[in-house]
């Protein structure tokens, strides 16, 4: 597997280790089992917290991390995707415990040292019925007494979530956090499993009780930033997934035949293996180059993260569409990868929103840009 970035040491091992683990812990065959139920990837998490310390790879030494960086995540989302693994690790380690990191207190660091160890598994429950993909469009409301009402749709990983990180609008309608635990009083959850086989939630709240977080105003910028994030990092993973379908579609073109010859040696076979290949590189070195632009500020990190998306979302689509057609019917059954790499790809094209809302992103960063001129 090519690496997104050049790798130091530290990451080309740990790129090696998770490759290794994965081909004997997490082979295809047993994704179905995996995706059974919310539950049936527990034993696999622990695997990869307590053998491998994944958990804990872009965590602060302090809280028993090894004191990583975003950097690191996108190395193990790579190798994740590849193995077309159906884990929260995006959601849990990524955006929940990069909430926590920004949040310090006794209780956060409590929190995050359950992260490193496996224990916790903090997910973030922010976007509601009506609101598309805007953060800030919040109607849920956090009560003086700390008891939280309203309604999350969707919530990626919430089934397997230890915590969930409510957004809410206290009584002065600023944008805040709430720490919730699944099963808390006033609490109504519904499991949905979605095209790819990975679980979300619809979550309602009736004056439930949350724990006290630290109180830093409001939190739409964090919750922005730590969703550009997400972004990256799913563009990574789409990396992995694109790597293992074309990796995949090769091995078929030159196995099946037609007219006794290998359908490889086809020309049009060529060109839209040569398409496919085109679109993976240029995703790749789109998520390489916005790695940087996370440090810049709220307004060049979201252009990078949404120009990056839009790249991955685009190569997405020719990867996939390409590798079932290639494939042809074997390409949408369940018996080949192809067809599970494919349903992937569909759901990461519209992670956050589909090309357009992106575009918009990038237009309206272009329109303040020329403004400010």
């Amino acid at each position: 597997m090519d690496p997104i970035f050049p790798l130091d040491d530290t990451q080309a091992l740990l790129q090696t280790s998770l490759q290794r683990w994965l081909h004997d812990n997490a082979p295809f065959e047993r994704r179905a089992a995996l995706l059974a139920t919310p539950a049936a990837f527990q034993p696999l998490w622990t695997g990869l917290a307590q053998q491998l310390g994944l958990a804990g790879a872009a965590l602060p030494e302090a809280v028993g991390g090894q004191g990583g960086s975003l950097a690191d995540h996108l190395v193990v989302l790579q190798a994740l995707g590849q193995a077309l693994l159906p884990e929260p690790y995006s959601a849990c380690l990524v955006t929940g415990a990069g909430l926590l990191q920004r949040m310090p207190s006794t209780a956060t660091a409590a929190l995050l040292a359950g992260v490193a160890d496996g224990a916790v598994r903090p997910v973030l429950a922010a976007l509601e019925p009506g609101a598309r993909h805007d953060l800030a469009q919040v109607a849920s409301t956090l009560q003086a007494d700390g008891t939280l009402s309203g309604r999350k749709a969707l919530v990626r990983a919430a089934p397997q979530a230890t915590h969930w990180l409510v957004s809410a609008r206290d009584a002065a309608g600023t944008l805040r956090l709430a720490l919730v635990r699944p099963g808390a009083a006033g609490v109504t959850q519904r499991d949905v499993q979605l095209a790819d086989g990975s679980w979300a939630a619809e979550l309602a709240f009736d004056r439930s009780p949350t724990e006290a977080l630290p109180d830093l105003g409001d939190m739409a910028p964090l919750l922005q930033q730590v969703a550009d994030e997400a972004l990256l990092a799913t563009g990574a993973e789409a990396v992995g997934v694109m790597q293992r379908l074309l990796h995949d579609t090769l091995d078929y073109v030159r196995q099946r035949k037609q007219f006794g010859v290998a359908i490889a040696s086809f020309q049009v076979t060529q060109h839209r293996l040569a398409d496919m290949h085109m679109a993976l590189l240029q995703a790749r070195a789109l998520v390489a180059a916005t790695v940087g632009a996370m440090d810049q500020s709220a307004h060049h990190r979201g252009r990078a993260a949404a120009a990056c998306q839009v790249a991955v979302a685009r190569a997405a689509r020719t990867v996939g569409q390409g590798a079932v057609q290639l494939h042809g019917g074997m390409g949408m059954t369940e018996e080949l990868a192809a067809g599970h790499a494919f349903k992937r790809l569909s759901l990461i094209e519209h992670h956050q929103g589909g090309v357009a809302v992106h575009l918009q992103r990038v237009a309206r960063w272009q329109a303040s840009q020329a403004l400010s001129a």
